[in-house]
């Protein structure tokens, strides 16, 4: 079973970074990094984040990887920027991630979202994106 939920959370980590089978994580931080002392880590982000709750149905990649974008802006976590590329990686238009953390400002407040438009504009430069604002659509 353990097996499975693994491959499983694999499958979808794939899926929402497109990335190879030699790579399977692609750009996703899962803890590798942290192996020297937290060795189960990884496999504890694959199997219960990726293979159980990234994996249940009732939502789509896109709102799962906002709803995820928006739990990070409220926290201040710096993983934003990694689930701002899945965003992109799984069909978010730059100004959807844009206006959801615009979104946020009366609830998580003004440095929260400020923190989080950095790490997008950071994200859409090395990505190549570019965002069209609202005074460019008139």
């Amino acid at each position: 079973m353990a097996k499975d939920r693994y491959q499983q959370g694999l499958e979808k980590i794939k899926e929402l970074t497109s990335s190879s089978d030699e790579n399977p994580t692609g750009f996703m931080d899962i803890g590798e990094g942290l192996k020297d002392i937290a060795p189960d880590l990884s496999k504890y982000v694959v199997e219960f984040a990726f293979g159980d709750i990234y994996s249940r149905p009732g939502l789509d990649n896109k709102q799962k990887v906002l709803t995820t974008i928006t739990a990070l802006v409220a926290q201040g976590k710096p993983q934003i920027e990694m689930h701002i590329k899945t965003g992109l990686s799984v069909g978010l238009k730059p100004e959807e991630i844009v206006g959801c953390i615009m979104h946020l400002i009366p609830y998580t407040g003004f440095p929260s979202v400020l923190n989080a438009l950095k790490a997008a504009q950071k994200v859409f430069a090395e990505q190549g994106v570019k965002v069209t604002t609202p005074d460019e659509k008139m």
